[in-house]
């Protein structure tokens, strides 16, 4: 249920920025009789484009809205004509629209601009002190075809070979360049044969063994072993707003359900609808 909720969520948002878009600027860039398409109407035109003609350039997407919203402007003005306006199906789908625009308005104006910077501040605190403490690794490596190169590599470091240069001169990695340094890693984030050496390993010290994996054959080099940092606000700032957003979201619905009582006529629909918020409710706040 939290995913359909945050689906939810993210068409909101997306529908909120797109509101302030079209209130942004309104100028007249075409008439079509006594009608006129603005800027705004424009702007719409181009956010609904089909997926096919996104990837025009601005320049061309613009005109393909425009002549798009030509067409509509000339049936539309011809539908008025005709009285379609009474015709129910259309009656329906205004409704239907008023009412999403009304859930976007007071979506927006209890979440999106009731969220503070001290709650998505706290909330990240309150998710940074649940992560687990993850031990992070740096080390370098030599990749080569055989497990008999691998040994050699062994032992010129055995005899005080430079890691970094042989690295230089025997790897077959793209990092050779780098002295075979992959930066710090954490648990999850290389192939598992190569991740149990490296942790294992002790700072400061090379594998004694060749260690294979589908590249090939490995000498790993240990250059240091710490606890990884956790992501800072600033990275994540984005994300934990998101997170005070649907929970301000799911409690204003919550709320709204206990005020007035929701039937599902359909005996299906009904069960499918009780199953998701039942998951939902047993599902641990994130």
């Amino acid at each position: 249920m939290l995913r359909f909720h945050k689906l939810a969520l993210a068409a909101c948002v997306a529908l909120i920025g797109l509101q302030n878009q079209v209130l942004a600027e309104d100028a007249v860039v075409a008439k079509v009789g006594d009608l006129t398409i603005t800027q705004s109407e424009l702007d719409l035109a181009v956010a609904n484009l089909d997926p096919q003609l996104s990837q025009l350039p601005d320049e061309q997407k613009k005109v393909a809205a425009l002549s798009g919203a030509i067409d509509v402007k000339l049936l539309a003005g011809t539908a008025v004509g005709e009285g379609l306006k009474d015709d129910p199906e259309y009656q329906r789908r205004m409704a239907y629209i008023a009412d999403r625009e009304l859930h976007n308005l007071y979506f927006k104006k209890h979440v999106v601009d009731a969220v503070t910077d001290a709650e998505v501040k706290a909330r990240y605190e309150k998710e940074i002190a649940a992560l687990p403490k993850q031990e992070e690794v740096r080390a370098r490596h030599i990749l080569v075809k055989t497990e008999e190169e691998a040994k050699d590599i062994i032992k010129q470091l055995d005899a005080g070979k430079d890691f970094v240069e042989l690295a230089k001169e025997k790897s077959t990695d793209p990092n050779k360049s780098e002295g075979g340094d992959l930066g710090y890693f954490t648990k999850g984030r290389m192939v598992p044969e190569f991740e149990e050496a490296a942790f294992a390993m002790e700072k400061g010290t090379y594998s004694k063994t060749p260690i294979k994996t589908q590249f090939g054959y490995h000498v790993i080099k240990v250059e240091d072993k710490r606890e990884a940092a956790p992501p800072t606000l600033e990275e994540v700032g984005p994300q934990v707003r998101q997170l005070v957003m649907r929970d301000k979201y799911l409690e204003i619905i919550e709320k709204a359900k206990a005020e007035k009582k929701v039937e599902i006529v359909d005996e299906a629909l009904r069960k499918g609808y009780e199953d998701v918020n039942k998951q939902q409710e047993e599902q641990p706040q994130q």
